[in-house]
């Protein structure tokens, strides 16, 4: 009995036509019919009654019928176990993330993953949530951490939401005004703040809490990525609101402050399309991320 010749048999057995059936399985119809057969003079019994050009099955057919379907569906798992497991053995992950991520959160995630994983390439795509989203949509990203909410919510798209993070001020150890346990949003009226390019979550987000309060912020300095914006800081330039998780991992040259009550925080989230699972070994970068959580 050979696994062709079972997925021959349930083909007709669902289609009730031969020539049918040979379309749905890509073969001609006499080879399938030959192969069909094959199978019953192997079995010693007719599978499908033919008469008058209709096909119904025998009750050797009929109890055949699940058996084959259960073989072919264990053949199938089977498959994709496999596949998967050389998955996580060699290939890729294309990750998107924003870069107070990539600068807060990933490194660790990543490296452990690496040392479990070493045959998987990373791909990583640094930009704001707007661009990765698009990314995902296209089919050109596996996975990516955004900010919520969405900037254009989609429902081609799942979120998981992986931690909510406080947002603090950092400034140049010198600076006046940042000596105590908390700051207010309001205080930042009279600072001048070094400010993220346009497109930027912490940007957008912290424009709209000083609007929020009645001002609109003066910058010293815009259109910095992370690393630019923590460096002015430090040369005494100005100050900005950043994560905490950035602001821990700075190192020296830089104090922070935290916000005082209502204060600002941003969620971090793992999203993917909703109509395409992602590969086996980006799976498993997903299921590391949320157990960091």
């Amino acid at each position: 009995m050979q696994f062709q010749q079972l997925l021959y048999f349930v083909a007709v057995a669902e289609t009730r036509h031969f020539t049918r059936a040979a379309e749905q399985v890509h073969v001609s119809q006499p080879s399938l019919s030959q192969q069909v057969r094959a199978l019953e003079k192997e079995l010693g019994a007719e599978l499908f009654s033919r008469a008058r050009g209709n096909i119904a099955l025998t009750d050797a057919g009929e109890a055949l019928l699940p058996l084959a379907r259960r073989i072919l569906a264990d053949a199938d798992t089977a498959r994709i176990e496999v596949q998967e497991l050389a998955q996580l053995r060699r290939g890729r992950i294309r990750l998107g993330a924003t870069p107070s991520v990539c600068t807060g959160l990933l490194p660790e995630v990543l490296r452990a993953f690496h040392d479990r994983h070493p045959g998987i390439q990373l791909l990583l795509e640094e930009s704001g949530s707007h661009d990765l989203v698009r990314e995902l949509a296209r089919g050109a990203l596996d996975l990516a951490v955004v900010v919520l909410p969405l900037p254009s919510p989609s429902p081609a798209l799942t979120t998981v939401e992986l931690l909510r993070e406080d947002l603090v001020v950092v400034s140049s150890p010198d600076a006046r005004g940042f000596g105590g346990k908390s700051v207010r949003v309001a205080d930042l009226q009279r600072e001048r703040l070094v400010m993220f390019r346009h497109g930027y979550d912490l940007r957008e987000l912290t424009v709209a809490a000083c609007r929020a309060e009645g001002f609109e912020p003066e910058f010293a300095v815009e259109g910095g990525e992370m690393d630019a914006v923590l460096g002015f800081v430090r040369a005494g330039i100005g100050v900005a609101v950043v994560p905490r998780m950035v602001a821990e991992r700075a190192g020296r040259g830089l104090r922070m402050t935290p916000l005082a009550r209502p204060s600002l925080h941003r969620t971090i989230a793992l999203a993917h399309r909703s109509d395409v699972a992602p590969p086996r070994a980006a799976r498993e970068l997903q299921r590391m991320l949320l157990e960091r959580r």
